[in-house]
């Protein structure tokens, strides 16, 4: 898993395989999520030179959020947690690197994840299979809980917690109670920054 990884990538790739094996998935499962994970962060490493930067380990974070507050979930949907970037553009893979590690059912699936801000957002959200819409909330979390350190981002804050409140948090309820609890500690905590 780490094989072409160094530094903190290196060791975020360690922790998701003890973490993916401690959930009692198999080898191969550990294998196609550290897949994900390289594929995930080789932009990262390429664009940004801070290894501290808060997208730099964003694939990572997102699913281990699902492993330690959702519990054992299919592989798939800590595959798509991994490879979901809804924030920096410039971060997302080309639909031919998702066609890599995903199969045509997954990434028809993975192309019905809207963006914060779009349009419908929650209906749209609602319509998602179970799995993933919670890895879509898994990313967006993190996302948000480091969201206090992107001050290039600081003038769209407040619609954003706007946006957490009336369509994520809702969606967070209706699909996993602890994931709820952390959505609302965000929005709260967050409220102070504003």
């Amino acid at each position: 898993m780490t094989s072409k990884l160094e530094g903190r990538a290196a060791t975020m790739a360690s922790s998701l395989a003890a973490a993916v094996r401690a959930v009692g998935l198999g080898e191969a499962d550990v294998t196609t999520i550290g897949r994900a994970f390289a594929l995930a962060v080789a932009p990262r490493v390429a664009a940004l030179d801070d290894d501290h930067h808060p997208a730099y380990l964003h694939p990572g974070r997102s699913t281990l959020i699902l492993i330690h507050d959702v519990g054992p979930v299919e592989p798939r949907v800590l595959v798509a947690a991994c490879l979901h970037e809804s924030l920096d553009e410039a971060l997302r893979l080309p639909v031919d690197e998702l066609q890599a590690i995903l199969s045509p059912a997954q990434l028809d699936a993975f192309r019905t994840i809207p963006l914060p801000g779009e349009e419908r957002l929650l209906e749209r959200l609602i319509t998602l299979e179970e799995g993933i819409g919670l890895s879509v909330l898994a990313e967006w979390l993190d996302q948000l809980r480091h969201l206090h350190m992107r001050r290039e981002l600081s003038a769209s804050w407040a619609q954003l917690h706007e946006e957490v409140l009336g369509v994520w948090l809702p969606f967070a309820r209706r699909s996993h109670p602890k994931v709820a609890i952390r959505f609302e500690h965000w929005a709260r905590v967050f409220t102070k920054r504003l």
